[in-house]
């Protein structure tokens, strides 16, 4: 198992301006790609657990390799 850093840009619907990056890890069995597959039904519950956000865009990258904003 490897560990994979999702990183997500996240958006208020009230105020699109609103945006802020997230950060969460997630195991998975392979590579990134992997981490592609295995992140869309993980941020499709989110969405559901936060109803007055919305993903803007969103990645995958090998922890503490990527500092950069979206």
């Amino acid at each position: 198992m490897n560990i994979v850093e999702l990183i997500v840009m996240v958006c208020s619907i009230a105020n699109p301006n609103a945006c802020s990056e997230k950060h969460f890890l997630l195991q998975t069995n392979g590579s990134l790609k992997s981490c592609v597959m295995q992140a869309q039904p993980y941020l499709a519950a989110w969405v559901g657990e936060h109803p007055d956000n919305r993903i803007a865009s969103w990645r995958c990258v090998w922890p503490g390799t990527e500092d950069r904003n979206l």
